[in-house]
């Protein structure tokens, strides 16, 4: 089977097609733009959604998909500053996040870590709970179709969200 090389006019298709996509889905729902509106209160007048947590997140100056993730977690409302270091390896060992679960970025919310593509919906869930025997939860690598590693194809690669504690012990907080 031969492949042949894609022409200039397929390949802008092609980034289109998949820059809507992105955008598509990275838009908020209309129950999402129902719920509050723009001027801080809500659609039915009860309050609006309380604002999320601050989170800070380490990645390496050349890595994009970083930059995809912090967005997700922009658009779920963490006021994220994102950080470049060009010693990743070092942040990780600092941060106490356990060698075999690495990955291309760290995040710090609250007391916790998060290691990853790690979905929003489980920081959510983690800083809700609040555990007391959790550091930090961690997707390691860089799995497909996890959070900011979704692909035109919508190829998706099976991972887990893995809990870390204070000594490196490890166990699934979501599989």
């Amino acid at each position: 089977m031969s492949v042949r090389p894609r022409s200039r006019r397929e390949f802008i298709y092609g980034g289109l097609a998949f820059g809507g996509l992105a955008l598509v889905g990275c838009s908020p729902s209309s129950d999402e733009r129902a719920a509050t509106d723009p001027k801080g209160g809500s659609a039915g007048g009860a309050p609006a959604t309380v604002q999320k947590a601050a989170m800070t997140v380490y990645r390496d100056p050349s890595c994009g998909c970083c930059e995809a993730w912090a967005k997700i977690a922009e658009d779920a409302g963490y006021q994220v500053t994102l950080l470049d270091d060009n010693n990743m390896t070092a942040v990780k060992q600092r941060l106490g996040v356990p060698a075999e679960l690495a990955s291309c970025h760290t995040a710090v919310v609250g007391d916790y870590v998060i290691e990853g593509h790690v979905p929003l919906e489980e920081v959510d869930r983690l800083l809700r709970e609040r555990p007391s025997d959790i550091k930090g939860i961690a997707v390691p690598g860089m799995p497909l179709g996890s959070p900011g590693m979704e692909v035109p194809d919508g190829t998706k690669e099976p991972f887990q969200v893995i809990a870390f504690d204070a000594t490196g012990r490890t166990s699934i907080y979501k599989a």
